[in-house]
C-alpha cells in the first residue's frame, strides 16, 4: 500500500545551500527518485517553500544573510510550513550543533562530507515515514465503499471553509444529494448491487465537480454532500442540476441487469456566513431543501439562499 501511494505522489526535496558543488552533488544523488528544487540562501528558501511546498527540506546551517537555524525557526512559526520535515546537512560536526538543530525541530542531521548511500538512506527513511502518515490520513478521511471523503472529513472541511468565509466575507455553497427509491433498489437487486450503485453515483458526482477546492463526501447511507467554497446560489444550483441530469442519463443496466433509471434529488444552497449564524442552521436549511425536492416528486433540485 505504501508503494502504491508513492507511485501516485512523486515526492519532492528542497535543497538549501549556497555551495554550488554541494547542491550539484545532492541533486545528482536524489534527482533520479525525487523532484528536486534548489534555494541558494535562507530568504530564497522561505519563498520557495511557500510556493512549492516540498515534502522534505535539506538545509545547510552556515549561509550568508540568514543561517539555517533562523530558516527552520521561521518555517516552524508558519502554519503552512511547520510540518515539513527538515534535515540539516552541515559541515559543523560538534554535538552541540546537532543538538541545537534537533531542538529547533529538525528530524535528522547529516554531517559533511557524506556518502551517496547515507543521503539516500536518511532521506528515504523520512520519505517512508511521511508517506505512511499521508496514507493513514487519507484512509481515515475516506469512505471505504465509495472512495469519496467520509463524514469526519466533511465535518472538518466545512468548519474550515465556514471560518474562512466568515473572515473573508465569501459565499459558501453546499449540496445534499439523495438517491431516489434506494431502499427499493436494495430490496429488489440485493445489497451488493446497491453498493455498486452507490459507488457509481459517487463517481458521477465526482466527475461533475471540477474544482480542486470542492469536496465530495458521503453524508450517510445513500446521501452525499458537496462543499463548494466561494460559490453563490446560481453556481450551486447549476452544479446540482448537472449532477441530477448526469445520474438520470447514466445507464445502470450493466450493474442491475435491468433497464432501471436511477435518479437523485438534490438540496442546493448558498450563504455568506456570519458569526451569528451556525453551521447547523445552514445544514438544516439545505436538508429541508432536499426534503422539499423529495416531497415534490423526486428527480429534481430544490435550491435555497440562506440568509
Amino acid at each position: 500500500m505504501i508503494g502504491e501511494f508513492s507511485q501516485e505522489h512523486q515526492n519532492s526535496i528542497l535543497i538549501v545551500d549556497d555551495d554550488k558543488m554541494m547542491v550539484s552533488a545532492l541533486s545528482q544523488i536524489l534527482s533520479l527518485k525525487y523532484t528536486v528544487y534548489v534555494a541558494r540562501d535562507g530568504f530564497d528558501a522561505l519563498d520557495v517553500t511557500k510556493d512549492l511546498m516540498p515534502d522534505i527540506i535539506l538545509l545547510d546551517i552556515i549561509m550568508p544573510g540568514m543561517n539555517g537555524y533562523e530558516v527552520i525557526t521561521a518555517l516552524k512559526k508558519t502554519p503552512e510550513t511547520r510540518d515539513i520535515p527538515v534535515i540539516f546537512v552541515s559541515g559543523l560536526d560538534d554535538t552541540a550543533d546537532e543538538v541545537k538543530g534537533l531542538r529547533l525541530g529538525a528530524v535528522d542531521y547529516m554531517n559533511k562530507p557524506f556518502t551517496s548511500e547515507m543521503v539516500r538512506l536518511r532521506v528515504g527513511n523520512q520519505i517512508k515515514i511521511l508517506n505512511q502518515v499521508r496514507l493513514i490520513e487519507k484512509l481515515s478521511a475516506t469512505d471505504a465503499l465509495t472512495n469519496v471523503a467520509n463524514r469526519r472529513k466533511f465535518n472538518l472541511t466545512i468548519e474550515e471553509e465556514w471560518q474562512r468565509a466568515v473572515k473573508l466575507g465569501l459565499s459558501l455553497g453546499l449540496l445534499l444529494v439523495d438517491i431516489d427509491f434506494f431502499k427499493n433498489c436494495n430490496d429488489t437487486y440485493g445489497h451488493l448491487k446497491g453498493d455498486e450503485v452507490l459507488k457509481t453515483v459517487a463517481d458521477i458526482i465526482k466527475n461533475q465537480v471540477k474544482r480542486a477546492s470542492d469536496l465530495v463526501a458521503r453524508w450517510g447511507g445513500e446521501e452525499f454532500a458537496v462543499i463548494l467554497p466561494q460559490t453563490d446560489i446560481e453556481g450551486a444550483t447549476a452544479l446540482a442540476e448537472a449532477i441530477r441530469q448526469a445520474v438520470a442519463a447514466f445507464d445502470f443496466s450493466h450493474i442491475l441487469e435491468d433497464e432501471v433509471v436511477i435518479t437523485v434529488s438534490v438540496g442546493a444552497g448558498s450563504i455568506v456566513p456570519r458569526e451569528n449564524i451556525s453551521i447547523t442552521y445552514f445544514l438544516n436549511c439545505i436538508d429541508e431543501a432536499l426534503y422539499h425536492a423529495k416531497r415534490s416528486g423526486k428527480d429534481r433540485v430544490s435550491a435555497v439562499l440562506v440568509q
